[in-house]
């Protein structure tokens, strides 16, 4: 018999490289504080979005854990961000920090989605399932291009919304591994950054939806088994043939231009897959429609601040939205900052020269010890017999043996009797 290889957690090639790869991002999403439902529910479709590289199941995750909690686990996890939702008095936010050094960026949600909300309102039913073994593909559209006209903090929100997603390589990227995109629109008309989530489907290209329908297998659940339902036709053609929205073949039949104008996709979204595909018939150099199905969650966010650091150790702001100070008062704070950061460093100094002083007060008192055992040796190998007697008198005084000795001369043999009985008592019982 065969040894049986283990494929489900056992990866091979490639699909390991990419899951053992350390410099992937990883990632903490979390809601901190009192939220409703929705937010928590929020939070689990973010974390679908940020699979593979997030903690999909916090196990220890409660409402009394503070933020400082997964600071503080973060490094030894190896996580480089985290995101946390909160629910403010005016609207729900959102923080992303850089760990473990920032910047903190914080985002008002104006507006926000759900993942079932657009599945709902989807025509197109999807599955969710295998896509989400492999991280999505980051689109930026619509920020300024770098100059110097252009704010520097959408620089930095960019750089930011990158660093979130493992950087491609195009020439180890495998075609069947992109499977989802993530579109980061930024709006200037409202000054807000849109957050949209799809799912990239290919499709037959040239081929009206009846006769895809019946190339895949589009079927209907039925007691007697998965089939295309053709009961209310009399015959295919008024299947394929049939325009949409006639009740039957009396209306006519769609002409070979009609039949184009239903076809899957058009020339801009039709490409030759350069790779096999995932999917029915997706092969090499086929040529098919590609299509994005947004499957959720859906966000709108505004830009609030820019800070320093991490929460608890926050430095200069860098951009406010809604506070706007002068020179001079940004120059008092970065003053500020300078000597709060100065007697941080001075306080830490201070420790470690205290901890360096104990180390060495305890390494000193160790090799003291060690000195004298070594004077001992030194003696023992010169003048054992000397030394021999000097431990007997040191014993002997020590012990206060030679006191009690000169006490107990004028006792009498008596005692002595009465003392023995009781040792052989003792010795009997043992036995």
């Amino acid at each position: 018999m065969g040894r049986r290889r283990k494929t489900r957690t056992h990866l091979k090639g490639e699909v390991a490289k990419d899951a053992s790869d350390s410099s992937a991002p990883k990632s903490f999403i979390i809601k901190h504080g009192q939220v409703g439902s929705s937010i928590s529910q929020l939070v689990r479709d973010m974390r679908k979005v940020m699979e593979p590289n997030t903690a999909s199941r916090l196990r220890k995750e409660r409402n009394r854990n503070k933020l400082k909690d997964y600071l503080t686990l973060a490094p030894a996890l190896h996580v480089t961000h985290l995101l946390a939702f909160t629910l403010t008095e005016i609207a729900p936010s959102l923080r992303i920090v850089r760990l473990s050094n920032g910047p903190t960026l914080s985002f008002r949600i104006e507006r926000y989605s759900l993942m079932k909300d657009i599945m709902n309102t989807s025509k197109r039913a999807r599955s969710i399932g295998m896509e989400y073994l492999t991280p999505p593909l980051l689109v930026l559209a619509s920020f300024p291009p770098p100059g110097p006209n252009t704010p520097p903090h959408l620089s930095l929100v960019m750089k930011a919304f990158q660093s979130l997603f493992p950087s491609l390589s195009p020439q180890n990227l495998t075609l069947s591994s992109a499977r989802r995109v993530v579109l980061v629109a930024y709006n200037p008309d409202r000054d807000t950054i849109d957050l949209r989530h799809h799912i990239i489907t290919v499709k037959p290209y040239g081929v009206s939806k009846r006769v895809r329908r019946v190339l895949e297998g589009v079927t209907t659940k039925s007691t007697t088994g998965s089939v295309l339902d053709l009961g209310n036709e009399k015959d295919v053609a008024d299947f394929l043939l049939r325009r949409r929205g006639e009740p039957g073949p009396d209306g006519g039949y769609e002409s070979a231009a009609s039949s184009a104008e239903s076809a899957a996709g058009d020339d801009a979204n039709a490409v030759h897959l350069a790779d096999d595909y995932v999917g029915r018939n997706n092969k090499k150099g086929q040529r098919r429609a590609v299509r994005l199905d947004e499957v959720g969650p859906r966000l709108e966010l505004r830009l609030v601040k820019i800070t320093e650091g991490v929460p608890g150790k926050e430095g200069a702001v860098m951009y406010h939205e809604f506070v706007k100070k002068s020179k001079k008062e940004i120059s008092a704070q970065n003053a500020a900052h300078a000597a709060k950061e100065k007697l941080r460093k001075e306080r830490r100094v201070e420790q470690e020269r205290n901890v360096a002083r104990k180390k060495a007060e305890k390494a000193k008192g160790g090799e003291d010890i060690d000195l004298d055992d070594e004077g001992e040796k030194e003696n023992d190998d010169g003048d054992a017999d000397g030394v021999e007697d000097d431990w007997d008198n040191e014993e002997e005084i020590s012990d206060g043996e030679e006191s009690e000795m000169d006490e107990s001369e004028e006792e009498s043999s008596g005692n002595e009797e009465d003392l023995r009985p009781n040792k052989r008592v003792k010795v009997r019982g043992k036995g």
